[in-house]
């Protein structure tokens, strides 16, 4: 199964929302079947086959989650971080501002869902295929 390390390695080449569907390609090759990220600290569960269950360590600064959720403000930002205007640290930030508690990924449907603090869904997109 995968590791962590291997998922940093894959991670490292993303430099913006534009290199996302590379970085998932990368991540389905080593055997992620799901995630699921969490804003406030960036820790992310990873899921494989047989119930294999990893997880990465978060940051040690934690970012404040909006109580209300911004939808139209979210989408903006996706937007904008998507086009490679903005790196990953600045995307979390947005998604704190926005309301966005976390995302989850499944890689058979190939979609990335986005939550809010009261588990809202708020945006599913289908992830583009290489």
């Amino acid at each position: 199964m995968f590791t962590i390390q291997q998922i940093k390695e894959a991670h490292a080449k993303v430099k913006s929302g534009a290199d996302f569907p590379k970085y998932i390609q990368d991540i389905i090759a080593l055997g992620v079947t799901s995630f699921e990220t969490f804003v406030f600290d960036n820790h992310t569960d990873y899921y494989g086959k047989d119930n294999y269950f990893t997880s990465s360590q978060g940051f040690s600064e934690t970012l404040p989650i909006a109580n209300r959720s911004d939808i139209e403000q979210f989408k903006s930002d996706l937007k904008s971080h998507q086009q490679g205007n903005t790196d990953y640290m600045t995307f979390l930030k947005d998604c704190a501002k926005s309301g966005v508690e976390k995302w989850i990924v499944v890689m058979d449907k190939m979609t990335c869902s986005y939550y809010d603090i009261n588990g809202n869904e708020m945006l599913v997109e289908k992830i583009p295929t290489l």
